[in-house]
């Protein structure tokens, strides 16, 4: 069983934190990273007591993490997504309370939830992208029902080869997130998955090899089993989250060196973003929906710098102008980006004092929860340093305007902003063809 357990665990725990690492505050990565962990437990409890109804729970966990993850890849509306999250949480928890409560052959009920996420990708299939990914996800899932059910419900000597294709069927689930992610965000996935996977390869090997001949010698030590998970769960995390590790050694090494620490945070921040931005390419090769989906992900990352270095609005024509001379680092051009992006939301601003009418709408909603990053229904709002118009804008915001209409209205503008920046891209190909 170690010779199974340990490299299948260890790549598990790596591509969880790899998803993780790539981009925290994404929901659909942090719920495929839940599933892969919940494998990764369900495996450990596993090797510990085969069969046991402790593991056979959290092997069935998976299938809510996925479901959820397939949830967030649902290109809905602002008010749709509000009341599919809330339906989605209270199913889950429902369906948790299920597999927990019934015998081994009923826990095949969590297949619920992930088989109405698939329904609705189906549904919404032609706003969905990559195109094939329904079909894809849909191959997977049933072949991860057809190996949950072996496992519940074994038959002799389909145990293990059932337990090898839960953890091969979700790691490849992983990867079609990660694919999904990095088309919807505009970025370059192999180069970046190339290099965490050889780390991942590599302490398999070294810290992986040691980890199954001690549990096959000690057999029966549930202690020394459990330490040995241990440190390949932190060894894969290290390969799984590696510029964020690096970054916290510096914290931690060079506390007293904030300039250092912040030249060499740079650097690794360019670094990271040549692995992930696309091939330098002509623009016009982007089709228009894709451009005015790069360019609504851009508005909504507005401050965040190092997600714009990412972005391949970066190549517009009106950055490469700005940066005629200038060092050309993929920093620098999200800096220019960022200043274009401002210069187009201003361009929204109806003339005369400050306003909130109808016209003021799509102006006042990207310059003050994008550009300047206001949260209008905070708790508390932050009220400092703010100007007169800022506290207006905030104030109006929350007494009148529900949260699902300012995210549409953030939708509308952001699509205006976007024709009128493709209106220029398109010009300037023209003349340069």
């Amino acid at each position: 069983m170690p010779a199974l357990a340990v490299p299948v665990f260890a790549l598990t725990a790596w591509l969880a934190c790899y998803l993780v690492g790539r981009d925290p505050r994404r929901t659909v990565l942090r719920w495929a990273a839940a599933a892969l962990g919940a494998y990764a437990i369900g495996l450990v409890i596993w090797t510990l007591a085969p069969g046991g109804a402790a593991a056979q729970i959290w092997l069935c966990l998976p299938a809510l993490g996925w479901a959820g993850a397939v949830v967030a890849l649902l290109p809905l509306t602002p008010r749709e997504r509000r009341s599919i999250d809330r339906g989605a949480l209270v199913l889950g928890v429902l369906f948790l309370v299920m597999v927990v409560a019934l015998p081994p052959a009923g826990r095949l009920v969590a297949l619920t939830p992930l088989a109405g996420a698939l329904s609705l990708l189906w549904r919404l299939r032609a706003q969905v992208f990559p195109p094939r990914l329904p079909a894809a996800m849909t191959m997977l899932a049933v072949l991860y029902a057809a190996a949950l059910a072996l496992l519940l419900v074994p038959a002799p000597g389909t145990e293990i080869p059932a337990l090898a294709a839960l953890g091969v069927d979700l790691l490849a689930a992983g990867y079609l997130i990660a694919v999904a992610h990095a088309v919807e965000t505009g970025e370059r996935l192999r180069p970046d998955l190339r290099r965490s996977l050889t780390g991942a390869i590599a302490v398999t090997v070294l810290a992986g090899v040691p980890a199954a001949v001690t549990m096959m010698l000690t057999d029966g030590d549930d202690v020394v089993a459990v330490l040995q998970f241990l440190i390949l769960a932190v060894v894969a995390a290290g390969a799984g989250l590696g510029s964020r590790v690096r970054r916290l050694l510096d914290r931690v090494a060079l506390a007293d060196e904030g300039p250092l620490r912040t030249d060499r945070a740079a650097l690794f921040l360019n670094a990271d973003a040549l692995l992930r931005r696309r091939e330098r390419r002509r623009l016009d090769g982007i089709s228009e929906p894709e451009f005015l989906r790069l360019t609504r992900r851009a508005l909504s990352d507005f401050g965040d710098l190092d997600r714009l270095t990412r972005s391949p609005l970066t190549d517009l024509p009106a950055v490469e102008r700005r940066l005629a001379g200038r060092e050309d680092q993929p920093r620098a051009r999200a800096r220019e980006l960022r200043a274009v992006l401002r210069e187009s939301v201003s361009a929204l601003r109806p003339p005369g004092p400050f306003g909130t009418t109808d016209e003021w709408r799509y102006y006042n909603v990207l310059q003050f929860c994008c550009v300047l990053g206001l949260n209008p229904y905070a708790r508390r709002p932050r009220a400092d340093g703010m100007s007169r118009e800022a506290r207006l804008a905030v104030d109006w915001f929350r007494r009148y305007v529900p949260r699902d209409v300012t995210r549409q209205w953030q939708q509308e503008a952001a699509m205006i902003v976007a024709g009128r920046l493709w209106e220029e891209q398109s010009l300037t190909a023209t003349r340069n063809g």
